[in-house]
């Protein structure tokens, strides 16, 4: 089966002369649908630089990123934002919700941008609201959440497009451990339902959740393994 995703000896350089900075370097690796990957590494090692590619957020400055069996140099700007609105899901640590807007509103917005007929809107949005176990806060606004509810609205806001690829950066950082290991549950029930995931994030025991974990240093690749046993989830199920 080919490859959801795939880079071949992709770098990303910022800046030029004196202040040049290589964030990757060379880097090629493939990812499958219905992969659990967690990226981890150090401050500096290129982690968030390569969600950024892989999510459509920045372009690479060599090599190539072919997704779902095109390269991406083949799309327009509008082809791109779209891919990024519909195809992909985005989880991130600061949970990114808009204030004084209801959790039903914020996991509608995706909507809004995509093709997706509007008398669809609705069904979708409880649908993915119901799937994070949110629905008795549909209409409760982001600053009467805990921080657990919401990353699960912002997983929810994630999953409306159902798309290809939940990319998740972080997702328990800001969150104490039960609720951490909440978040974790559902994105690995996620997983198991088919969802591609890719996880960004510098904790050993969060990454252990996945089924892969890609390790990098300085701007490389320094390890691609399988998760030999995956972290426990018992003590903090609910």
């Amino acid at each position: 089966m080919p490859a959801l995703i795939k880079i071949d000896r992709v770098s990303k350089i910022f800046g030029e002369g004196e202040t040049k900075t290589i964030a990757l370097r060379d880097i090629s690796l493939e990812i499958h649908k219905g992969e659990f990957v967690a990226v981890m590494g150090p401050s500096g090692s290129g982690k968030s630089t390569l969600l950024h590619i892989l999510g459509f957020l920045d372009s690479v400055s060599e090599g190539s990123y072919v997704f779902e069996g095109k390269d991406i140099s083949a799309y327009t700007p509008d082809a791109v934002a779209r891919i990024r609105n519909e195809r992909l899901g985005f989880v991130f640590q600061a949970f990114n919700l808009l204030s004084r807007t209801s959790v039903l509103q914020n996991v509608l917005l995706p909507l809004r941008y995509s093709s997706v007929p509007e008398q669809e809107w609705h069904e979708r949005a409880i649908s993915a609201i119901k799937s994070v176990d949110l629905f008795h806060r549909l209409n409760a606004e982001p600053s009467t959440l805990s921080g657990g509810e919401k990353q699960r609205a912002a997983i929810a806001r994630a999953l409306v497009n159902n798309p290809s690829v939940i990319f998740a950066d972080e997702p328990t950082g800001n969150l104490d451990s039960k609720s951490g290991q909440i978040v974790m549950e559902i994105i690995r029930r996620l997983n198991d339902e088919g969802h591609t995931v890719i996880l960004i994030t510098h904790e050993t025991y969060t990454a252990e959740n996945a089924k892969r974990i890609i390790r990098l240093k300085d701007g490389v690749i320094e390890s691609d393994t399988q998760v030999a046993q995956r972290a426990s989830l018992e003590k903090f199920s609910k």
